[in-house]
């Protein structure tokens, strides 16, 4: 199933965005629901209320008193992390057992209206943010919910500033007009993303990518991107993993690249690769068939020592290479080199510039990203390794810990001491 985070501060528009997905066919799992039933009368949750807070917090019903409850933790963190640590885990228990529940190929959306500050992105392959500026959600707050301005204001203070709310964002959706224009903004990314991404998901294939190589300007947004990527896989198979390291052309500061984020996943060896495939799958990452290796250098020739697992994402609105290598091959090592080697010397980002324009036109017309990547080797070979080799002598670099080799791998590092890693 592809999960959804869905999250907003108060008086975003969040539950109208719920309620729309709920309608094109999600599974709705609404945090703010489940929390008003974990306390009702006869629950434990409840009696843990009353043992924290005192039994003036019930009503004359014998039910949970909200606004009496709310006027007293709201402002006050020490009282507010109290109730959040009786009402979360419960919450989480009861969303598990809807979750458990979904139809395969579904859509779950999780309605977390505090997912950024319990941290819980990572369990999830999209965030959404429903967001508009705090000074009409103030508005809003004062004229339909009746509060007084520094009532709303205490509300926006108990969550994540909205700036920390953006970062953790895959999506943002602006809730700065009107509702229907909320709603048609759901409706597109529904059909054009969400939709197609379960299906992708579902079939354990990547999503299919169109176009050629066209270099985009410089992203300075990629490199979160990538660490919510990565975080989400270390997530998925934290036994397996070692590291997740952004690579590429992406990870370099101000080099223009395909709209193509690469990560490298390290593992132990191929087997654990090969054992962890199918939870990256279900993370959203399957496998790519067919690649197995990458192109040998000349350092190191024997093309069994370059071999490696491709993974692809299969969401559709983040295309995502993910090169699971095994520590201390040749392959890791080239491509944490080659990264910071980009990142100290400005003279080989623009060299490496110029090469990916000139080999980028030659296939404008055939749009063959194969073609592309191939054109490239030449250069790799006979021009960059020569300067790496020199820029490692100079600087003393080496792989990070985590990236140096291990048990059979340990030939592989000694030999491999200069450029080509």
């Amino acid at each position: 199933m592809l999960k959804i985070g869905l999250t907003g501060g108060i008086a975003s528009g969040k539950s109208v965005v719920a309620s729309r997905l709920r309608e094109l066919g999600a599974v709705l799992v609404d945090a703010d629901a489940l929390a008003r039933e974990v306390v009702e009368p006869g629950t434990a949750g409840l009696a843990q209320v009353v043992e924290a807070f005192g039994e003036e917090m019930l009503g004359a019903d014998g039910g949970l008193d909200r606004a009496k409850l709310g006027a007293l933790v709201f402002g006050d963190p020490d009282r507010l992390t109290a109730l959040n640590g009786i009402v979360h885990p419960l919450v989480r228990e009861r969303a598990a057992a809807v979750i458990a529940a979904a139809p395969v190929g579904a859509v779950v959306v999780q309605d977390i209206p505090l997912l950024v500050e319990t941290g819980q992105g990572s369990s999830f392959h999209l965030v959404l943010v429903v967001d508009a500026p705090d000074d009409v959600r103030v508005q809003r707050m004062v004229q339909h919910r009746k509060m007084t301005e520094e009532q709303a204001l205490s509300r926006m203070a108990a969550q994540a500033a909205r700036d920390v709310r953006l970062a953790a964002a895959d999506v943002v959706l602006d809730n700065s007009g009107t509702v229907q224009e909320l709603r048609d903004s759901v409706d597109a990314l529904w059909s054009r993303r969400l939709a197609p991404y379960a299906n992708n998901i579902s079939h354990e294939r990547a999503a299919p990518r169109k176009g050629g190589p066209v270099l985009a300007p410089a992203d300075p947004m990629w490199e979160a991107q990538a660490a919510r990527l990565a975080a989400r896989l270390e997530a998925a198979a934290p036994a397996g993993i070692l590291a997740v390291d952004h690579i590429g052309s992406t990870a370099v500061p101000g080099l223009d690249a395909k709209d193509i984020i690469d990560l490298q996943l390290i593992v132990a060896d191929l087997a654990t690769a090969d054992r962890i495939a199918p939870l990256l799958a279900a993370a959203g990452f399957p496998l790519w068939p067919g690649v197995l290796a990458d192109n040998p250098k000349p350092s190191h020739p024997d093309p069994a020592d370059w071999a490696k697992r491709l993974h692809a994402n299969a969401d559709p609105g983040r295309p995502v290479n993910l090169h699971v290598r095994p520590a201390g091959s040749p392959g890791c090592r080239f491509a944490l080199c080659f990264r910071d080697w980009l990142r100290d010397e400005a003279a080989a980002r623009r060299d490496y510039l110029a090469e990916k324009r000139r080999v980028a036109a030659l296939h404008s017309v055939d749009k063959s990203t194969a073609g592309y990547a191939a054109d490239k080797e030449a250069w790799f070979t006979e021009y960059a390794a020569v300067r790496m080799d020199a820029w490692v002598q100079r600087t003393g670099w080496r792989p990070p810990p985590y990236a140096a080799a291990r048990a059979a791998g340990t030939a592989a590092e000694s030999a491999a001491g200069t450029a080509q890693s």
